[in-house]
């Protein structure tokens, strides 16, 4: 199987929505998408009856395809911006190491 970074899938997405997708468009989906999270979610542990429903795995995907849609279409390097947010909560948390840190090791 290939091999997929946050950048490949940026350059994907932008190339498959760059025309007819807007940003609140792709949101309502990405919450639409948050929705099907929980239900997976709450049939998983029981608090609602199982239905043939999407997986948790499938669910996720579909977050995560939205998310970085929406970022794609408007020109934001995920991969930066994670990094530096990661270091901004790290030095606010006090926690070590942060992304970068891990990533360098």
């Amino acid at each position: 199987m290939a091999q997929l970074t946050i950048a490949d899938l940026q350059g994907y997405l932008a190339m498959k929505y760059k025309e007819g997708r807007t940003s609140s468009g792709l949101f309502m989906k990405l919450v639409e998408e948050v929705g099907e999270v929980a239900e997976a979610l709450n049939q998983l542990e029981g608090r609602k009856a199982k239905e043939d429903q999407g997986s948790l795995e499938a669910e996720l995907v579909d977050v995560i395809h939205y998310a970085v849609a929406i970022a794609s279409i408007n020109q934001i390097d995920l991969t930066t911006a994670i990094i530096e947010k990661d270091k901004k909560a790290a030095l606010k948390y006090n926690q070590t190491p942060n992304l970068e840190e891990f990533l360098e090791k």
